[in-house]
């Protein structure tokens, strides 16, 4: 077969077939667009961008950080504050039963307090009694009650209520403790009851 008679097959298929469809491959084309042409034209532009979007996250991560160190320290507050709420209401919970007992306790500072009258009871039976005493003052004790009074004490409206003052012979003695009526106490750091007393005032 000769070259002339090849060129006119071809040419028969193509008029066939029709010419090559060029469209699929021209959009195809479209969809390659890696980059700008201003990018790969300037790189310090392209890194001058990355630097900006390294600066957005830094920043984006130091209000993260921030707002969590924030969280964190307002949670230990608050937990802080609830164990010493919870601590006060088991250092008072008993304060209502200590309330019950003091004049359980008055009763025995009223009995020794007389010595005369105390010392004439049978000596076995006083020493059982200054036993029970001391046994429950003692789990009071151990449970934060102290007692408040004391003669020659400085006088002081948060402890003591003076309820009568008498002159004083001494400059040492205005302003103190010269008689203990009745015992105050304190549970812990609270004044439960101040203590009644004589006290000196100045001297005549």
């Amino acid at each position: 077969m000769t070259n002339t008679e090849n060129d006119d097959k071809i040419k028969d298929a193509e008029a066939q077939d029709g010419p090559l469809d060029t469209r699929e491959d021209a959009l195809y084309s479209e969809d390659l667009q890696f980059e700008s042409e201003e990018d790969l034209e300037s790189p310090a532009l392209a890194l001058k961008k990355l630097r900006e979007k390294l600066r957005s996250c830094e920043k984006e991560k130091k209000e993260y950080l921030d707002g969590w160190q924030r969280m964190r320290a307002d949670f230990a507050n608050v937990r802080k504050d609830e164990e010493t709420r919870r601590g006060e209401m088991i250092k008072f919970a008993s304060e209502g039963l200590v309330d019950d007992l003091l004049p359980v306790l008055d009763s025995f500072t009223m009995a020794f307090s007389n010595k005369e009258a105390w010392e004439k009871v049978d000596a076995n039976w006083r020493k059982g009694v200054e036993y029970i005493y001391a046994q429950m003052y003692s789990v009071l004790e151990s449970r934060g009650l102290t007692s408040i009074g004391e003669i020659g004490e400085q006088t002081d409206p948060r402890l003591h209520v003076a309820i009568e003052e008498v002159p004083a012979t001494r400059d040492e003695e205005v302003g103190t403790v010269s008689e203990v009526i009745q015992k105050g106490y304190r549970l812990h750091s609270k004044v439960i009851r101040p203590a009644k007393v004589k006290s000196f005032g100045s001297i005549v």
